[in-house]
């Protein structure tokens, strides 16, 4: 649990380092740059990181005990499911750490908002955050369409994101019908492309730059048969630096899709 600060800056932890990128985004904007010690090694990935051009400015640290451990951090931001012999170890040493679990809906990206803000000992900054991306998701204005039309979140080699998810939360919110419902309700399956276009889906959401295919699975993601589907799905782009982590970059996701849906009906 977060520890609830009382203002007392001597209470605040002073050497903060984070071995998980979506707990860069919370840092930067949460913590004072002072009390980073090191943010994860992607931080500075523009192809992943939100905030890769304001991490250039940022220490960053492997994610290993060996390069963790000569820095003394008060507080390590980590992940439950990444890194487990690295945070392991860091415990058995006396450590202290706080998991940044992923988001499925804006009510977890607020819990995490409060906890990281409270950890690092400015809950008011976490609070006007919270306030600011509300305030942006009211903008939001839902595609005039019912039945609401059927998107589907298609990734590279063939995955595709189910209900109870992030993603799903965003499609909702600018008016689309999630299509993994019908398929699979799993929070991510893999989808034959064949079964995709039997389904006919109106429009089909991508990250992946189309016109720059690097690699077998991305390459799926531009077969004809996409294309060829009855209706002509309408093609909805957004960076992966959009949809890998909720919290900071959460409102610009959802205004991304907005837009994009909306140049595109």
């Amino acid at each position: 649990m977060a520890i609830a600060f009382d203002g007392n800056a001597l209470a605040r932890p002073h050497r903060i380092v984070s071995i998980n990128m979506c707990a860069d985004q919370y840092l930067m904007v949460l913590a004072d740059k002072e009390q980073i010690a090191g943010l994860s090694d992607y931080a500075r990935d523009k192809t992943l990181s939100f905030y890769a051009a304001r991490a250039q400015s940022y220490p960053v640290v492997k994610s290993t005990a060996e390069a963790i451990m000569p820095l003394q951090p008060d507080l390590i931001l980590g992940s439950p499911s990444r890194r487990l012999q690295t945070r392991a170890l860091l415990k058995r040493f006396g450590f202290r750490t706080l998991d940044v679990t992923v988001a499925r809906n804006f009510d977890d990206i607020v819990k995490q908002t409060r906890l990281i803000a409270g950890a690092v000992g400015y809950p008011a900054r976490g609070e006007a955050l919270i306030a600011s991306t509300r305030a942006r998701l009211a903008k939001v204005r839902p595609l005039p369409s019912n039945p609401p039309p059927v998107a589907v979140y298609y990734q590279r080699q063939g995955y595709v994101t189910g209900t109870d998810t992030l993603m799903d939360e965003m499609m909702r919110r600018v008016g689309l019908q999630n299509l993994a419902g019908r398929l699979h309700d799993a929070q991510l399956a893999h989808v034959d492309l064949e079964a995709i276009v039997a389904a006919r889906p109106n429009y089909i959401i991508f990250t992946n730059d189309q016109s720059h295919i690097r690699d077998w699975g991305a390459m799926l993601l531009s077969n004809p048969a996409l294309a060829a589907i009855q209706g002509k799905p309408r093609r909805l782009y957004i960076p992966d630096t959009l949809t890998v982590c909720g919290g900071p970059s959460y409102p610009a996701a959802v205004e991304r899709l907005s837009a994009e849906l909306h140049n595109a009906h």
